[in-house]
């Protein structure tokens, strides 16, 4: 049965433990911010920052919710990778950052913004929904630490059906009447799935996402870069990589490191 990360918006507090939790199990360096008059910090998800509490301020109330990869089924950064670095094992979508050449195609591709290139490594990183953790019966870094419990993790049938209950309750019983579930069908199924106390725009959320993969070409095509120029790029950024690659193992050789 395939595993899941319920995010119920109506309980997040913004405490951002999630994001701290993250960085400490992945061993991600802070980020160097300035203040930009918003109560969020850092101000957007980059390759060292994987999940990010988003803060919407309405007459009366706020709005919160934590942003992070949906591990789609039918991932737009699948498709349009073209050296095959992501893939899917099980639920979880990856990048293999050996494979990556920092292309930024699947930047371009992704409906909700979560894969950046790291300035370092050149290469796209984003969540890896812990995949060490949960290959040895662990929740995510994220679920683990949340306060109010607005993380689950578990099995995605069993996280839809509680969170349909509780989009009837908050329905019913807290004056909610746009509350939806989000996730359970858009993309083929994701594996995070949000209770929203409003409509998904309302949130941060596309409507109706799409795969990208048309999307993405044309906005390479319409950009200042020739054709010639986009068709090369990827086999140089390739070729870069893999010299970038057989440099660190030659150097690995040479320290004595085999």
């Amino acid at each position: 049965m395939p595993k899941a990360r319920l995010i119920d918006t109506s309980k997040c507090t913004a405490c951002r433990g999630c994001q701290v939790a993250c960085k400490q199990w992945n061993e991600l360096p802070a980020e160097e911010t300035k203040q930009l008059g918003t109560y969020e910090n850092p101000p957007h998800l980059s390759g060292n920052t994987w999940i990010k509490v988003e803060f919407r301020e309405r007459p009366g109330e706020w709005l919160f919710r934590a942003h992070t990869c949906m591990h789609c089924v039918d991932a737009s950064c699948e498709k349009v990778c073209p050296t095959g670095a992501i893939s899917h094992q099980g639920e979880v979508v990856l990048i293999d950052q050996k494979q990556c050449i920092g292309c930024g195609y699947c930047v371009l591709a992704c409906p909700y913004n979560v894969p950046h290139r790291d300035e370092i490594t050149g290469t796209a990183r984003k969540c890896t929904f812990c995949i060490d953790r949960i290959g040895n019966g662990l929740e995510p870094a994220c679920a683990k630490t949340c306060p109010p419990g607005a993380i689950k993790f578990g099995e995605r049938a069993d996280l839809i059906a509680m969170a349909e209950q509780r989009v009837q309750t908050l329905i019913s019983d807290y004056g909610y009447p746009n509350a939806n579930v989000y996730g359970a069908d858009e993309l083929g199924g994701l594996h995070t799935i949000y209770v929203l106390t409003e409509r998904p725009s309302a949130l941060g959320l596309p409507e109706t996402p799409e795969v990208a993969t048309s999307t993405v070409l044309a906005q390479w095509l319409s950009g200042v870069v020739t054709a010639g120029v986009l068709a090369a790029l990827p086999f140089w950024l390739l070729f870069k990589r893999k010299k970038q690659i057989e440099a660190e193992q030659k150097s690995k050789v040479e320290g004595g490191v085999r």
